[in-house]
């Protein structure tokens, strides 16, 4: 199920996310025009790594370019490929701009960072000895989903579903969408615990969406409320 848009317009113009998005590009072109072994040091130097963080382990010298501490920060510009970058921004321009939105410019940079940490501190926390760095902005994606979900639950999401041989584009409420996304997060976490998690930070999603759904209530305007009805919908379509 991969989310095309959703019917829930926004007040102010997104310059918070188009410009994390416009960033994270910037970042992951760079990344590329590296080489593959230059890519493999950039992201050493600044992905997140557990046992460097928390002192276990320290980085060759020819390595160090940052505070280790700092890397929490970097490692969330960092992305492993086209389709890891891709996905991450798709979500964070359908529903950042609306997270971005309830909470203005300012507060929203700063809600996007703690959760952002908060999900890296949660995946830490299966591994603290990990040597394998950790990039990629998906946890303080899923800090939005994890706000959004209380604060337009009723809005409703483009959906592209496949069905076997059949594809078919509907709407569906994003509280069905989004907390769908989150069970898959708890089972797949679940699932591969122990196990390196297949390459993916399961627990960073996982908490990720639980700041989201712990802070978003300090970081939205006192105007907003929670469950809202979106501020019109459009016109709905299912189809195969």
């Amino acid at each position: 199920m991969i989310p095309l848009r959703d019917d829930n317009p926004t007040q102010i113009v997104p310059v918070v996310t188009v410009g994390l998005i416009v960033l994270n590009v910037l970042v992951f072109l760079y990344q590329r025009s590296l080489g593959t072994a230059g890519a493999e040091v950039f992201i050493y130097q600044f992905g997140a790594i557990p046992a460097v963080i928390f002192g276990s382990q320290t980085l060759p010298s020819e390595l160090v370019a940052i505070p280790a501490s700092f890397s929490v920060f970097t490692g969330m510009f960092l992305h492993g490929g086209f389709m890891h970058l891709i996905g991450n921004m798709l979500y964070l321009w359908i529903f950042g701009n609306n997270i971005e939105d309830a909470m203005g410019h300012g507060r929203f940079v700063v809600f996007y960072l703690l959760t952002g940490v908060a999900a890296s501190m949660a995946h830490f926390l299966t591994d603290l000895t990990s040597e394998i760095p950790t990039i990629g902005a998906s946890g303080a994606i899923y800090g939005i989903l994890g706000a959004y979900i209380l604060l337009y639950p009723r809005a409703q999401v483009l959906v592209l579903i496949f069905l076997g041989f059949f594809i078919r584009v509907m709407y569906i409420p994003a509280g069905f969408v989004l907390g769908f996304y989150f069970v898959i997060q708890i089972f797949q976490g679940t699932l591969t615990f122990g196990q390196g998690g297949g390459g993916v930070a399961w627990f960073a999603h996982i908490g990720g969406f639980i700041a989201g759904l712990l802070l978003v209530g300090l970081f939205k305007q006192p105007t907003v409320r929670f469950f809202n009805q979106p501020h019109h919908h459009a016109r709905r379509i299912n189809r195969w």
